[in-house]
């Protein structure tokens, strides 16, 4: 094989990168724009608001992933199993993991309607934004399993190379969002004005509706029909692969959003105005994220395809040249969302205190976002080629004593607030990121095969 011509040819391995990377990346913005469309909205009704979502959002966050128990695995066995053209494989590992996730999902929206008041509580959250937060928590928590089901569908389309059906639906989900916010937050149209409960409302809405549009998609131009024959008896083999990917992955995507509450509980000390800097900031250098966020996830889908085809060194290759264009496209983009800093916060607030104290943060983030990029890109190219356990265990040993522990004495014990402990997760992303540059670079992956060899080719 020669891996060179490989990368030059029109439909070549650059072009199958940069063709999904663009359509990843919209989806992603338009997906995280929903976010930042309530942060924007709920900060003309109060900043209490906007700190009372943030709070939620981020204790959310943790509990959505463990929708990534299977939606991780499901990435690499389908891209395997689809650079491999085994199509067999690819409906079980399609079918077994929307069945688990629908399953997963209505557990924890039972869980988070019922429970969610106490876990905020636990959270030691501020009296003055428990009213908002915990309707907040209770509409859109309630309603996971959209999230479940709609991540799992994606997943599946962006690893046979169809990312652009998701993207398009999330441009029409984004839509319906504004109207929604614009009808419910502030009452028009007729509706009465419900602020919080008003944003969770239109969000848990338009999810619902993504649900809908992204199955559609599935059996249209995926998946036309479902051999039963292929359920029977059940493939609990396929969900045990899917398992042994998507358990290890969990668990580091768990902790580290734990990281992130633990992070917030020690923001929560110094203040709402803190808080909500935080909220803004989060919403700015989001740009920077998506940038190395996207392109990891198109090495990642390529990569497995790769692997699947037999061709690593081909996937060896490809990660590099990508992690390089990474670096470069995300240092560009933070530097633009520093530069633009004042004008973007200006949007959001007009406290002068939390502008001031936002531009610090950003100063910072430049450097934080090339070692983030490093993390992403290295982290998405182990796992798609199984290579989990490691990982792991590199995270879980950075982030807490950097992130969480150098957090907490930056921030908190020597003072320096909010652009302290930025200073102390730069240093987190950076450490995972040369790790897990290096666990890549031993190639030690390539003595793996995720792949069964008792299916049948489809």
């Amino acid at each position: 094989m020669d891996i060179h011509r490989l990368f030059r040819r029109p439909d070549g391995l650059k072009g199958k990168l940069f063709k999904l990377t663009g359509p990843i990346f919209l989806e992603t913005l338009l997906i995280l724009t929903l976010g930042v469309v309530d942060t924007l909205m709920l900060s003309h009704h109060s900043d209490n608001s906007v700190a009372a979502v943030g709070v939620v959002n981020q204790l959310l966050n943790m509990v959505f992933l463990l929708f990534n128990i299977t939606t991780t695995g499901t990435a690499v066995m389908c891209a395997l199993y689809f650079g491999a053209k085994n199509n067999k494989s690819f409906i079980q590992v399609v079918g077994t993991s929307l069945l688990f996730n629908a399953a997963v999902g209505l557990v924890i929206s039972f869980v988070l309607t019922c429970f969610g008041e106490r876990m905020l509580v636990m959270m030691d959250i501020r009296p003055d934004l428990m009213p908002d937060a915990s309707v907040y928590m209770k509409i859109v928590g309630g309603f996971g399993f959209f999230q479940a089901i709609t991540f799992t569908v994606s997943t599946v389309l962006r690893a046979a190379n169809k990312p652009n059906y998701s993207m398009q639906v999330a441009f029409i989900i984004n839509i319906l969002n504004i109207i929604g916010n614009y009808t419910l937050i502030f009452g028009h149209f007729g509706f009465p004005a419900l602020g919080v409960e008003g944003a969770a409302i239109s969000t848990s809405v338009c999810r619902g509706i993504a649900m809908v549009f992204l199955f559609i998609v599935l059996f249209k131009r995926l998946i036309h029909r479902i051999p039963l024959a292929y359920f029977r008896p059940f493939p609990v083999k396929m969900l045990k692969d899917v398992l042994k990917i998507g358990l290890p992955s969990a668990v580091e995507q768990i902790s580290y959003d734990a990281s992130q509450v633990a992070i917030v509980y020690f923001i929560n000390m110094l203040g709402n105005e803190i808080l909500a800097t935080r909220v803004y900031v989060m919403n700015i250098v989001i740009v920077g994220y998506l940038f190395s966020l996207s392109i990891a996830q198109a090495t990642a889908v390529c990569t497995g395809n790769l692997v699947g085809a037999g061709k690593k060194q081909a996937a060896y290759t490809l990660s590099w040249y990508a992690w390089k264009r990474s670096l470069l496209i995300t240092f560009i983009a933070s530097l633009s969302v520093y530069l633009l800093g004042r004008p973007l916060l200006g949007l959001f607030t007009e406290n002068e205190t939390i502008i001031s104290v936002a531009m610090s943060v950003l100063l910072v983030d430049l450097f934080l976002e090339q070692g983030r990029a490093t993390v992403l890109l290295f982290l998405f190219s182990l796992r798609s080629v199984g290579d989990v356990i490691v990982p792991v265990l590199i995270e879980l040993v950075c982030m807490w004593f950097f992130a969480v522990f150098c957090g907490y004495m930056f921030g908190i014990v020597l003072g320096l607030g909010l652009a302290g402990m930025w200073v102390a997760f730069a240093m987190d992303e950076s450490s995972r990121g040369l790790v897990l540059a290096f666990r890549w670079h031993t190639q030690k992956w390539k003595r793996r095969d995720l792949m069964r060899k008792d299916v049948n080719i489809g």
